[in-house]
């Protein structure tokens, strides 16, 4: 038997491409084991650890792709959203936590801060542009006694 080194499928010797995951490689059991991948009828150790949160989900779906993008397994889940968690943490806004298994942290908390600082660059840029363009609207409002 192969398996999709992706998503795990198992698949007749004779298949050559996951149908679920067009291009990845098709292994054996033995190569599965030696990159500590799963088989399907294995039952998944792995520990997944918190690499990251996001106020959002937009920006926990953007987290996500990027550490799929980079073949890190990745699990996204929403904390503190409900009307116990408003009471108990004062904090009345959810956020996503982002968790990875334990042997890809480091790789993971590298990309994710990495694209914390471009989103966050992004929006400071954003909120400048606004600003300005505000002031350019003011300007125009306030000119109307200089008319021609």
């Amino acid at each position: 038997m192969k398996y999709c080194v992706e998503c795990g499928s198992e698949y007749q010797d004779h298949v050559t491409e996951c149908a679920d995951c067009p291009g990845s490689q098709l292994v054996d059991a033995e190569t599965m084991r030696q990159r500590r991948l799963p088989l399907p009828h294995e039952r998944d150790t792995r520990e997944f650890i918190r690499v990251g949160t996001a106020e959002d989900p937009l920006t926990a779906e953007d987290y996500v792709r990027l550490l799929e993008a980079e073949h890190i397994p990745v699990f996204s889940r929403p904390r503190r959203g409900g009307t116990v968690d408003v009471l108990t943490t004062g904090n009345p806004h959810p956020w996503w936590e982002i968790l990875v298994p334990e042997d890809q942290v480091q790789k993971a908390t590298e990309l994710l801060a990495r694209e914390k600082a471009q989103l966050d660059a992004t929006a400071e840029e954003a909120a400048q542009a606004a600003e300005e363009e505000e002031r350019e609207t003011e300007n125009a409002v306030s000119a109307p006694g200089t008319a021609t």
